[in-house]
């Protein structure tokens, strides 16, 4: 659905915000785009969408050129950006109907209470947006990017500021548009929205495209677990012997912390637990616990990119 090919824009300053950005997108495909402040995400969405021109590179859309084809694609593509940006004296239903008529569709009453439903706007279609809350006006801004039915819906930071019931309904929303062959582009800050809902992560750093990968594929890669012991009687510091585990000793000695890889042919718990056995450490508790998309994320983006 999307194919993006050296993708680069610099900015007059000399700041380059992209560097040679290339991917493919499959048509139905829930990919997130991960990365801190200031490393490219809405710089590239800008782009794909025709917000900004880049420097160099080519961008198709459903085989449409995102420059020659502008109009074409620009139907195809519904946006919610990280802004609030929609008139306050409209109301819901004005403003969410006007959206759909800017792409030249004709009026669709029936798409539009079934947009405003499912996003729990009903209720509120008669009211002015200035009269809403922050997270209604969100909840506005992803109607307005649906109403005229886009096959590719980029939400940029969708979820930022907002309670848990509209993070809730979001994702509820995109697992059935997805359902529906829609392909679905999700920058976010919240880890956990990435874990729950994509199919592949990107994460981008300093313009540069670092790792695309299935979601599942990369946590079993990179993905570590933590056996946590909770001890008996605490110790000030460990005996000599356990120097092969590298444990951590958390909570005033109360407690030790093992981490392990996963895929390795011998992950030393049993050895662990025999030499504790041995030296009388006892334990009235332990607890495993696997690493997270966030875990991975911040090892990639302080320095572990190589892996």
């Amino acid at each position: 659905m999307l194919s993006i090919r050296g993708i680069a824009k610099t900015y007059k300053s000399g700041h380059q915000a992209l560097k040679s950005v290339n991917l493919d997108i499959a048509k139905g495909e829930i990919f997130a785009l991960l990365g801190p402040n200031g490393a490219g995400k809405s710089t590239l969405i800008s782009a794909i969408c025709g917000i900004i021109e880049p420097s160099e590179g080519v961008i198709l859309a459903a085989g449409l050129d995102t420059r020659k084809d502008y109009r074409a694609v620009r139907s195809l593509i519904g946006l919610v950006p990280q802004e609030l940006t929609t008139d306050s004296w409209e109301t819901v239903w004005d403003t969410v109907s006007f959206s759909r008529g800017l792409f030249g569709h004709a009026p669709n009453p029936a798409l539009i209470e079934r947009v405003l439903k499912d996003l729990s706007l009903w209720e509120k279609r008669k009211s002015k947006i200035i009269e809403l809350s922050g997270g209604m006006k969100r909840r506005v801004m992803i109607a307005k990017a649906l109403a005229h039915e886009p096959q590719i819906l980029f939400l940029d930071e969708p979820t930022a500021g907002v309670d848990v019931e509209l993070r809730r309904d979001m994702w509820a929303l995109v697992r059935r548009m997805r359902e529906k062959g829609v392909t679905i582009i999700l920058t976010t800050h919240y880890i956990e929205e990435a874990e729950e809902m994509a199919d592949r992560v990107g994460v981008i750093l300093k313009g540069e495209l670092i790792l695309v990968e299935d979601k599942t594929t990369l946590m079993k890669k990179l993905g570590q677990k933590r056996l946590t012991l909770q001890l008996l009687h605490p110790v000030a510091e460990l005996p000599k012997g356990f120097e092969r585990w590298n444990l951590q000793v958390n909570k005033a000695g109360a407690e030790l912390v093992y981490s392990f890889d996963t895929h390795a042919e011998h992950n030393g718990v049993p050895e662990l637990l025999a030499q504790m056995d041995a030296l009388g450490i006892a334990f009235s508790d332990l607890s495993t616990e696997q690493s997270s998309l966030e875990d991975i994320f911040v090892h990639l983006v302080h320095g572990g990119a190589d892996q």
